[in-house]
């Protein structure tokens, strides 16, 4: 496939689809180029014609878009706790999807497994063969070296540094593996919703841990080495307590899902909240979910564990918010199910200690895909690189 084919495939994957003029003028190709692109394609079946677009005047335009006959992409989202796995076609429908509760620490052989038997199965569901998978995108929680595909030294998963996942899915697949930071294939997924709309914005993951996805001039930036975005090790106290990579008081252990059952748990124990120690006694632990549902009917403990998780959230972002100066904050992960007050929370602790120059146009809000985004950037992911490896023959 020539480079320019390459290059109006990814535009047209971008857009969701677009017109040969719309193609022409965002490509800065001449008309007939483009015409004759577009027929290339249609004639070996990676495009299809799939409509006519309203007129703005004169003949209305014909929509084209990447073909489904062209094969399916695998997506999998896999965080610390869960396991989140899809069968896509190339522009991201979704053909069969499996949700499950996973374990990051029973390590890459259990786990890994688990996912290839599910990628399998799913696969059965949507009667696609193995031989039609065009690429495979799979997100991970922890720091990736993209180039190679590989963690590493990935606190929240040490079972898994240099662990080779391509090499794992490569003994069943012979489509490209693309693996990437689970926050970073969430900005990916907000970046194509946009359809680059915004050039420079950033994803923050809440869950277990918390991540950061940062793009920049339409592009996720990874860093020299893939640990771009890490601002889960940020020191919010240095007073507080120790994390799980050696350091004290980072956000990440003192904000994180953890963080917040620790302090629900201990303001059961306490007596200091009556809803939160009987949902203890109901079902043996609680979890940040139970602490949002507890503020949503007026606990003053549950309250206050939000505010002070939003408020130490917000003193890291707005650091990082007066260094990049993005447009949107948008936030993710298992946090987003605790509520409004939260989002509150960290909105007042951002402007509060950011710039008023790097807040002027700031927006700040939950992730619009919420717990589609993970999936919906792995396609990106395996999509897009998928397409540029076409285009760049070794």
């Amino acid at each position: 496939m020539s480079v320019d084919e390459t290059t109006l495939l990814q535009s047209i994957f971008w857009s969701a689809g677009a017109s040969r003029l719309a193609l022409a003028e965002r490509l800065d190709f001449s008309k007939s180029k483009t015409n004759s692109l577009v027929a290339a394609l249609l004639d070996v079946g990676l495009l299809e014609e799939t409509g006519l677009k309203a007129s703005s005047g004169g003949r209305r335009p014909e929509t084209v878009q990447i073909s489904p006959r062209l094969g399916v992409l695998v997506a999998a989202d896999l965080g610390a706790t869960s396991l989140d796995i899809a069968i896509l076609r190339p522009d991201l429908t979704v053909l069969a999807r499996i949700s499950e509760a996973a374990d990051v620490r029973a390590g890459p052989g259990v786990v890994m497994a688990r996912v290839r038997v599910l990628i399998r199965q799913l696969l059965s569901t949507c009667g696609a063969t193995a031989q039609q998978v065009l690429g495979i995108g799979l997100g991970v929680p922890g720091p990736v070296d993209f180039a190679s595909g590989q963690l590493v030294n990935p606190p929240l998963m040490p079972q898994w540094d240099r662990f080779s996942i391509r090499d794992a899915l490569r003994e069943d697949y012979a489509a490209p593996v693309f693996v990437d930071n689970d926050v970073n294939i969430m900005a990916l997924g907000e970046l194509w919703r946009l359809q680059r709309s915004l050039q420079n914005f950033l994803v923050i993951k809440v869950g277990t841990g918390i991540g950061c996805g940062i793009v920049c001039h339409g592009e996720v930036y990874r860093g020299a080495n893939g640990s771009a975005g890490d601002v889960g090790h940020i020191c919010v106290d240095a007073a507080g307590p120790r994390c799980h990579c050696g350091n004290l008081g980072c956000v990440e252990a003192m904000a994180a899902g953890p963080a917040i059952t620790r302090m629900a748990l201990e303001a059961a124990a306490s007596g200091d909240s009556a809803l939160l120690a009987a949902c203890l006694a109901d079902t043996g632990t609680i979890t940040p979910e139970d602490v949002g549902n507890a503020s949503r009917h007026g606990d003053a403990a549950a309250n206050r564990i939000i505010q002070h998780t939003g408020n130490l959230i917000g003193q890291m972002l707005a650091s990082v918010v007066n260094f990049f100066n993005p447009s949107h904050v948008f936030i993710g992960g298992g946090i987003t199910r605790i509520g409004p007050l939260f989002l509150a929370s960290v909105r007042q602790s951002i402007y509060q200690r950011s710039l008023a120059l790097s807040t002027r146009h700031l927006e700040i809000q939950y992730t619009p895909l919420a717990e589609q985004a993970g999936l919906v950037g792995a396609g990106v992911l395996a999509m897009q690189e998928t397409l540029k490896s076409k285009g760049n023959p070794r």
